[in-house]
């Protein structure tokens, strides 16, 4: 074991509040963080001596490749980065474990239980085999975060096999509870459970996403055996270094839903008290064989801390590459059965996003999650309307929102 400082990169291209809790936990135990970003990231290649700027001894992976409409550009990145370095979650681990079918068809590859799923590349392929699953399923974009790309859909009707540009597939729903549906997190580091907790679906919908507003519960010391087994399993057979693996009991047993190798931390911690940046910390300074005390990690696993590191690098001052958004803006909208192309106006007085009841059906926005009130003018009622989820696609990037559906028909704009 060495007593040199350990230098643990950290690749992130957001400003997480995961990045800056690993950083911050990387300098608490001892060793120098350094966090990979646009600003200081460099590669360089020189009469055949490869370096990486700043220099690391380990990198951690936490690019969010999910939120992005090119992830192969930063797959490329991070293959480069573990190409010279060593790399905790490389980066065909998180390739199969992003892509939410891979996941599946990999963990059943193993014997590890999954919701029963369906792929397939053409529409008739698809809407040929949408009657197994019965008259509801669940249908998700191959690629999501944070509970978007995901719909509990009438399969009484056609879906698309696409999304946009993204893959969509057909997926049994799995639900015992009929009043209050929840699923299981479990968090693991190494070969490690660092906590785990129940996630609630908030009223007037069924994910649990915390993201979306789902309530949490600490589940680290009474959940099953069997839910425990499975987790650290799927983990193990998707190759990660650490990941959120979410499972939901069926009446014969556990199924994994996702293995998430760039979970969030929030919900955890809100559940357990525990923060699992320091374990992930210490996986990466004892990869490379420096030195934790444990003990040290268990007291900074009591807070979050998730404050701007000392070691973040300057922000840009040239936010010329970021695509301007004018007040009217031509978008891509889409839901459950196909695309269009349409005008919409941002209105700064407005809460909560619309969409035309006819463009709503053009491309089966939907299902309905709720019914919110919708004020007019001076009136004090207002009328109820439907409230959906639809992913818009603007200056090039993909966003799951909200939308009252609402007739528009008067209007220009969606």
């Amino acid at each position: 074991m060495s007593s040199d400082p350990v230098r643990v990169g950290v690749l992130s291209l957001h400003n997480s509040k995961e990045t800056k809790a690993i950083c911050n936990a990387v300098e608490d135990l001892g060793h120098e963080p350094v966090w990979l970003r646009e600003e200081n990231a460099a590669i360089s290649v020189e009469d055949g001596d490869v370096s990486v700027e700043p220099a690391v001894d380990i990198i951690a992976n936490r690019l969010l490749l999910s939120n992005t409409d090119q992830p192969a550009e930063l797959l490329g990145l991070a293959t480069t980065f573990e190409r010279i370095r060593p790399m905790l979650n490389e980066p065909n681990a998180v390739l199969a474990s992003i892509h939410k079918f891979a996941t599946a068809a990999t963990l059943a590859d193993w014997n590890i239980r999954v919701p029963d799923a369906l792929l397939a590349l053409s529409n008739d392929r698809l809407n040929e085999g949408r009657e197994r699953f019965g008259e509801v399923g669940v249908y998700k974009t191959a690629i999501g975060t944070h509970g978007g790309g995901t719909w509990k859909v009438d399969l009484t009707e056609r879906v698309n096999p696409k999304v946009g540009n993204r893959q969509a597939f057909l997926q049994k729903l799995i639900d015992r509870d009929d009043e209050e549906h929840r699923d299981l997190r479990v968090y693991i580091v190494g070969d490690e459970i660092i906590g785990s907790m129940y996630r609630y679906a908030p009223e007037g919908d069924w994910r649990t996403n915390v993201a979306l507003g789902g309530a949490v519960e600490d589940a680290t010391d009474d959940m099953p055996d069997e839910a425990a087994e499975t987790a650290l399993y799927s983990a193990d057979v998707m190759d990660l270094d650490y990941a959120g693996v979410d499972l939901v009991e069926g009446y014969d047993g556990w199924y994994v839903l996702e293995v998430n190798p760039t979970a969030g931390f929030k919900g955890l911690f809100e559940a357990t008290g525990t923060s699992p940046a320091p374990y992930i910390a210490k996986l990466a300074i004892e990869a490379v064989d420096g030195e934790v005390d444990d003990d040290d990690v268990e007291r900074i696993a009591a807070t979050l801390d998730d404050s701007r590191p000392a070691c973040a690098p300057l922000p840009k001052t040239n936010s010329s590459e970021q695509p301007d958004i004018g007040y009217i803006e031509e978008v891509v909208v889409t839901g459950t059965s196909g695309s269009t192309q349409a005008l919409a106006k941002s209105d700064t007085g407005a809460t909560r996003t619309s969409i035309d009841t006819q463009l709503a059906a053009e491309i089966g926005a939907g299902p309905i999650k709720s019914m919110t009130r919708v004020k007019s003018g001076s009136m004090k009622g207002g009328k109820a309307r439907p409230v959906v989820d639809l992913v818009i696609g603007i200056g090039g990037n993909q966003h799951t929102v909200t939308a009252s559906v609402e007739d528009r028909g008067h209007m220009d704009y969606l």
